[in-house]
């Protein structure tokens, strides 16, 4: 991967927020690695895994929160690379 692209990415991991903290993808972790096929055109995004919580409540507003940082980086890699397939997973 070139520093462009790296540029990019990390711009966009800046970019992003989760709406509970107001921390960035980056300050938080959440992005674990990132896979980048030219030859597929594809971006990988590959999510940290969060805790286990035993209580269903926290497992739910968990699930809720994770889905919607998860869409917020989809739409941001999108938008950031258009010729790019981009999955977040």
């Amino acid at each position: 991967m070139d520093s462009i692209m790296r540029t990019k990415i990390d711009r966009v991991l800046d970019t992003v927020k989760e709406p509970e903290t107001g921390l960035t993808m980056a300050q938080l972790g959440f992005v674990e690695r990132i896979r980048y096929s030219d030859a597929q055109k594809k971006l990988t995004v590959f999510s940290s895994n969060l805790k286990d919580n035993r209580k269903l409540c926290c497992t739910v507003m968990q699930g809720l929160l994770v889905s919607g940082t998860k869409n917020a980086l989809t739409e941001a890699f999108q938008k950031a690379f258009p010729d790019l397939a981009v999955e977040v997973v």
